[in-house]
């Protein structure tokens, strides 16, 4: 009898495989191509950016310039073994920077800051959707994580 009610009554689809995501209006996708085309709706929703298409930071006008010994300081807090963001560097490549590659890095983060203007290569960077749910059985794109890899020198401005 018990058997009967629960066929008669709503059934829930379940998902059999881990890569299984609901649509906005709660369908459960199941197809690759619907899964794609949800986490690409999700990712243009959540990242949705109607500022002006070249970014611009302030100029730093009357702040105190950027030392060599906090670009240090900033590529010797970073992690060794990361994953590597847009420009291919591994961490131990830049912590193996001499001198003169300090200099120049210090050079170029204090006329970023001058100049007001961040290098469209530094906006860019590569993002993982959909690997790591929040919580185990996730089925709704919120309920995972998104991670952003940014590059080398991206890491290094924002430490500041």
């Amino acid at each position: 009898m018990h058997a009967k009610i629960k066929n008669v009554s709503a059934k829930k689809i379940k998902c059999s495989s881990p890569g299984c995501i609901k649509s906005k209006d709660g369908t459960m996708l199941m197809e690759k191509k619907e899964i794609l085309n949800r986490w690409s709706e999700y990712v243009e929703d959540l990242f949705k950016d109607d500022r002006c298409e070249k970014l611009k930071s302030e100029k730093n006008l009357e702040g105190p310039a950027i030392l060599k010994e906090e670009v240090e300081a900033a590529i010797k807090k970073m992690k060794n073994g990361k994953a590597t963001g847009p420009d291919n560097t591994p961490v131990s490549i830049i912590k193996s920077q001499d001198n003169l590659g300090i200099d120049l890095t210090t050079k170029l983060l204090n006329a970023i800051c001058n100049s007001g203007t961040i290098p469209e290569d530094l906006c860019n960077s590569v993002l993982i959707v959909g690997l790591l749910p929040k919580t185990p059985g996730a089925t709704e794109c919120e309920l995972h994580r998104t991670i952003s890899l940014m590059g080398y020198l991206t890491k290094i401005r924002y430490a500041f």
